[in-house]
This record gives C-alpha cells, sequence and structure tokens, in this order.
C-alpha cells in the first residue's frame, strides 16, 4: 500500500498516536478506558453487527462470521465446510477468480478467511477513504451471495487437499492429533475427520447446498473495527448481508457424550520421536469455569517455562524440548489437551511423570505464588493482546459469534485477578478426571534406545 506525500504526514501522525495508546495501554494506564467501547446491534437484515470505531488509522478491518464450519459437515461428506469457504473469491457473480484478485488489488483490499468446527468467515481489510471502502465491501459482498463455485476449481482444491492429506497422514504429530479427537468426540462432529472417500464425494451442488444453507442473513455474525463511524457501518452491514437469504440462526452441535474409562491407543510410525497427546472434554466458550481453568492451567503447562509440567518433564528429566496443556473453547465442550514428543523408548517413563503431575495438581491445586505468577502474566499481558486493530477484530468477533458480554474485555483482567487457588482446585477436580483420560502415542518406532534410560522419579 502506498501513500503520497501529502497523506504520509496525516498517517505517520496517525501512526504515532497509535503508539502512544498503546504503550500507555501496556504501562497499565486505567485497563477500563483502554479496552474498546464496543457497539451492537442487529441490522435490518437480521446479522448481528458489533463496532469499534477506532481513528488512529485510515482502515478498516471487517470479519463476517457464520454457524458454517466442520462441524455442520453433511455425513459423508467431510470438508464440504471448509471448501465452500475456499471457493468464494474462486469466482462470484459476473467476476472469475482472477477479476476478483486483480479488483482487490486495485481497491487495496485484502480479502481472507478460515474455517474452523464452529465458524467460517470472511475478513476484508479496506482503507477508510470513501470509494475504496464502498467498492471493497461490495466486492465482498458480491463474493459472499453469489459464489460461482467453478467445477474446475473445485477440482483443482479437491486435487490439493487430498494431496496434502496424504502427505499429512504419514506425519506422527497429524497422526496423533485425528485420532485424539475421535476418541474424545467419538460420534461427534467434532470428532470426524476428513479423509480421501469423503473429499471425492463431494460435488458442486453440495457446496451450493451447504452455501444456500448456512450462508443466510440472520445467521451472520459481523465485527467492524476502524476508522468508520456508526451510520457508516450500519450501511456496510446491510450492504454485505442484503442479498444473503434470509435463513434462520442455526442451532450448535449437541453436547459431546461423557466419556468412560480412560483409553491409551498406539500407533505405529517409523519417526524416532513418540508424539503424545493426553485429555478429554474441557471447556465450552461461556463455560462458568473458564477463568478458573484458563488460571489453572497456566500454571499446570500453559505457562510456558514456569509450569509445572514443563519444570517435571523437561527441567528434571529431560524427557521432552517442550510440553503444554490447554484448553481450546468451543461452542460446546472443546478438548483439553497436554502434548509433548519425547523419545520412544521413554514415552512410557514421560507419561508417568505427565499423569503423576496432572493428578498431583488435580489434587492440591497451584500454590499462592504459582497463582499469582500466572494471574499477573495472563492480565498483565492482556493489553498486548489489544494492541492493534486486527488484535481487536479477532476478539470482537468472537465475543459476537459466541454471544459473550460486550464487557468481556473489560472484565477479563479483573476475573482472571479474582481467581483464587480454591478455585482452581474445584474447577479442576469437578471437570477433569485422570481415569478418564484419552491418551494417544503416535510413532517413537524408529527409536531403538541407547541402554541408557533411567527411571523416572514421581514428582
Amino acid at each position: 500500500m502506498r501513500f503520497f506525500p501529502a497523506s504520509f504526514t496525516v498517517f505517520s501522525c496517525r501512526l504515532r498516536a497509535s503508539l502512544l495508546a498503546s504503550l500507555a495501554f501496556v504501562s497499565g494506564i486505567g485497563i477500563a478506558q483502554a479496552t474498546p467501547r464496543i457497539e451492537q446491534w442487529t441490522a435490518p437484515t437480521g446479522a448481528k453487527v458489533l463496532l469499534v470505531a477506532s481513528h488512529e488509522l485510515p482502515m478498516i478491518d471487517i470479519q463476517i462470521d457464520f454457524a458454517a464450519g466442520s462441524a455442520f459437515d453433511p455425513p459423508g461428506k467431510s470438508g464440504i465446510a471448509s471448501l465452500t469457504r475456499a471457493l468464494l473469491d474462486s469466482g462470484a457473480g459476473d467476476l472469475d477468480e482472477q477479476a476478483i484478485s486483480e479488483r482487490a488489488a486495485d481497491l487495496g483490499l485484502i480479502l481472507g478467511g478460515s474455517t474452523s468446527e464452529d465458524r467460517a468467515n470472511l475478513t476484508l481489510r479496506t482503507l477508510s477513504a470513501t470509494r475504496e471502502r464502498d467498492e471493497s465491501v461490495a466486492l465482498a459482498a458480491t463474493v459472499l451471495a453469489h459464489p460461482q463455485f467453478p467445477a474446475e476449481v473445485l477440482e483443482r482444491e479437491r486435487i490439493r487437499t487430498l494431496a496434502n492429506l496424504r502427505e499429512a497422514l504419514t506425519k506422527p504429530a497429524v497422526l496423533a492429533a485425528r485420532a485424539f479427537h475421535a476418541a474424545i468426540y467419538a460420534g461427534h462432529p467434532y470428532g470426524v475427520n476428513r479423509d480421501e472417500k469423503s473429499l471425492s464425494a463431494i460435488t458442486r451442488e453440495d457446496l451450493v447446498s451447504f452455501h444456500a444453507r448456512y450462508y443466510s442473513a440472520h445467521n451472520a455474525s459481523i465485527a467492524i473495527v476502524g476508522d468508520i463511524d456508526r451510520a457508516t457501518a450500519e450501511k456496510i452491514a446491510i450492504a454485505l448481508t442484503q442479498n444473503l437469504p434470509a435463513g434462520s440462526k442455526v442451532e450448535p452441535p449437541p453436547m459431546p457424550l461423557p466419556l468412560g474409562e480412560g483409553q491409551t491407543a498406539r500407533i505405529a510410525n517409523p519417526s524416532a520421536q513418540a508424539h503424545i497427546l493426553v485429555g478429554q472434554l474441557g471447556m465450552s466458550r461461556d463455560d462458568p469455569d473458564y477463568f478458573p481453568l484458563l488460571v489453572g492451567n497456566h500454571v499446570l503447562g500453559g505457562g510456558g517455562f514456569t509450569s509445572r509440567l514443563m519444570k517435571e518433564v523437561r527441567e528434571k528429566r529431560g524427557f521432552a524440548y517442550d510440553i503444554h496443556s490447554y484448553f481450546d473453547p468451543r461452542r460446546v465442550l472443546g478438548p483439553f489437551e497436554i502434548g509433548l514428543q519425547t523419545r520412544g523408548t521413554q514415552s512410557a517413563l514421560a507419561l508417568d511423570i505427565v499423569r503423576a503431575t496432572l493428578t498431583a495438581f488435580i489434587n492440591e491445586g497451584p500454590t499462592e505464588k504459582e497463582l499469582q505468577m500466572a494471574r499477573n502474566n495472563i492480565a498483565n499481558g492482556f493489553g498486548l493482546r489489544l494492541d492493534s486493530n486486527a488484535k481487536i477484530l479477532g476478539y470482537i468477533s468472537m465475543i459476537g459469534f459466541y454471544g459473550l458480554p460486550l464487557n468481556w474485555l473489560e472484565q477479563y483482567p479483573h476475573a482472571v485477578n479474582a481467581v483464587s487457588c480454591e478455585a482452581v482446585r474445584d474447577a479442576f477436580a469437578r471437570r477433569i478426571q485422570p481415569n478418564r483420560l484419552i491418551t494417544i502415542i503416535a510413532g517413537g518406532d524408529g527409536d531403538k534406545g541407547d541402554g541408557n534410560t533411567k527411571a523416572a522419579t514421581k514428582p
């Protein structure tokens, strides 16, 4: 993007103001004042809209989310959600793929998007000048409402996706992840893995039907961040969704079934490193235990070198270069996962330490010192998560899509600092059950050992 000399001075001043604002935020000057002000309304089309006005830079970032993620793939055709999203800008209206790309380049427009289990989205970044803004929104609206889904592009993407899948299935990390999710989400849409059969069965008509069902105005959540006022944002929201079918809000995926007794599965692979995943069902995005589990996990395995798992598995015993744990909150219960790589011959010893460390944490919880360090790291670093419009957009779109309170960002550091040791112990004791852990070990068959592996000691 180029700026001519006359506008560059304005841009420089705005950029300096933005940097100063970010420094003030990071320095801790008024959390309540530094968090962005969110406006919310429902467009006449039925779409939910969230706006954060930020005039430091002459740009606008927009994300349009639909409940159209992989959890909504029809049975036997896993991959439809991803392909539908990927082909949106491969031809729309009377424009082919090349024409859309050239038009976007001419406007300085950046189109993007992604697909997860819960949602699919289209993102756009445009200059806030009237011509560029309006024409960029018009192009994005055409891409959303009138995709062509060209048969030749579908076949091209199918071939590419199948090639990537075949390569991925040679990697123990991918094999472990697929087996892990299939085990904890048995019979649930979150646990379905795409395969060659399902990808080969997808037709252009499947994409058209999926788009008509899920890309509707009432199923849309729009987040807008940048150099824009409320009146203009209202017009943009209408322009983006007025040509979509009205549709209706899509129901969330069903709740996963509770896990029974724990399971351990091994997947053969000639790698020397064993890729290990341990976990079970975790929490939802609006979970009442969200903050105790978040802060507690920072102590357990989410805090890098300060976490217990890192100290016990890496620092004390050298079993792994990296080990982590995390919760992946989704519309319904997302996974809780502990992951590490270790030599195949010492995988059993490493697993003993992982399980013992987790059990001890569930029984005892964090120490006051550990908890205070976790609270400080999370709360004090929160400002860096909001130091750009792109980062703010990510949070605003999440708040809108999952229906979180509009003061969620403002309350986040306060909720973190309010977490107590007792709250962490209580949440982990109720939610994480060692006798129901799913354990997947992929690879490690290529490690023949050197005869020097020592027995592990308990933490």
